[in-house]
């Protein structure tokens, strides 16, 4: 997969962050890394940056002196009282400095086991340092996170990932048009590895990347269906709009997830009054919650229409109009 395949094999490959990645070779070149717990959306290059870490500071000894640990393990209390503890507690033949435990998605640890790993950080301190990295810090109990330096990975702007998608593209020769790259980066949202993974189905299954070619291996709508969604939407009859998405949704196989979540963002491109926008935008992100819930299409389709045209009512007492963009 070209997710492992490219990699970043040091910390000057990694295309973003470069505060955090500054900030922790310092720390690594004057042999002061303390704990750390990287936290953001995935993609964005967490597990990444400390695997470079561990590259660059160990060199060949890196399995000896590397325990790395992910959501597919078992992390409960047992783990934590024996294998960790025997990790850090062990000192490795032929090897200097400390070593690196590398607590993948730890977000999914018990509590139990969090509270277990407070005792561990601190008695191995002297010879172990350790680097949670999770999605969710909200999930992660006060006490860990007071004894790590933490680090927030944003989601990586386009131009960031642009710069990526560029090498990968000329590396594996594929045949990508403008307007397939800026549709593989919008979808992403800021996730590399789903770039990569587009990218590579796409030029899998198509001789080229374009727009139609990448929401088709997607599933996601096109930028021409969405512009008529809203026109239906704000101009058409309840019953035309209804029969209209219906049969868009049937012809190209989308689901109404997908088609709600790209309308957000032209709502705020829509020229409407504040309050109108305000409202759209209130009641879409409930029936977003709704659909993430697994309720039904055909009900949450019904309460999309009526937002919408209680908006357009909402507009036509203020007397106001607008024109999609």
């Amino acid at each position: 997969p070209w997710v492992e395949k490219y990699r970043p094999k040091q910390l000057s490959d990694l295309i973003s962050h470069e505060d955090i990645i500054s900030t922790i070779g310092k720390l690594m070149e004057s042999e002061r890394l303390p704990h750390l717990l990287f936290y953001g959306p995935p993609g964005t290059g967490k597990t990444s940056t400390i695997l470079a870490c561990a590259k660059q500071m160990y060199g060949k000894n890196l399995n000896s002196m590397v325990l790395q640990l992910n959501a597919s393990d078992d992390r409960g209390i047992d783990i934590v009282r024996n294998q960790i503890k025997t990790f850090a507690g062990t000192k490795k033949l032929f090897s200097t400095g400390i070593k690196l435990i590398i607590l993948d998605e730890s977000d999914h640890m018990t509590n139990d086991a969090q509270f277990a790993l407070r005792r561990v950080m601190e008695k191995y301190s002297k010879t172990t340092r350790f680097c949670m990295i999770c999605n969710y810090v909200s999930k992660i109990i006060p006490a860990l996170q007071s004894r790590c330096t933490k680090f927030r990975f944003a989601p990586l702007s386009i131009d960031q990932m642009k710069i990526r998608a560029q090498h990968v593209i000329q590396s594996e020769n594929i045949n990508v048009s403008e307007n397939g790259l800026a549709t593989v980066l919008r979808l992403a949202r800021g996730d590399m590895r789903k770039v990569l993974n587009v990218l590579q189905a796409t030029s899998m299954a198509h001789d080229v990347v374009n727009e139609e070619t990448v929401c088709s291996s997607t599933g996601s709508p096109l930028s021409t269906d969405i512009k008529n969604v809203l026109d239906w939407l704000m101009n058409a009859t309840v019953k035309d709009c209804y029969a209209s998405i219906r049969h868009l949704q049937y012809e190209r196989g989308l689901a109404l997830t997908d088609i709600v979540r790209e309308i957000s963002p032209w709502i705020t491109k829509l020229k409407m009054p504040p309050k109108v926008q305000c409202y759209l935008l209130d009641k879409i992100s409930d029936l977003q919650y709704r659909l993430a819930f697994a309720t039904s299409e055909t009900l949450q389709l019904g309460a999309l229409i009526g937002v919408f045209k209680a908006g357009v009512d909402m507009m036509a007492k203020m007397g106001a109009k607008t024109e999609l963009p």
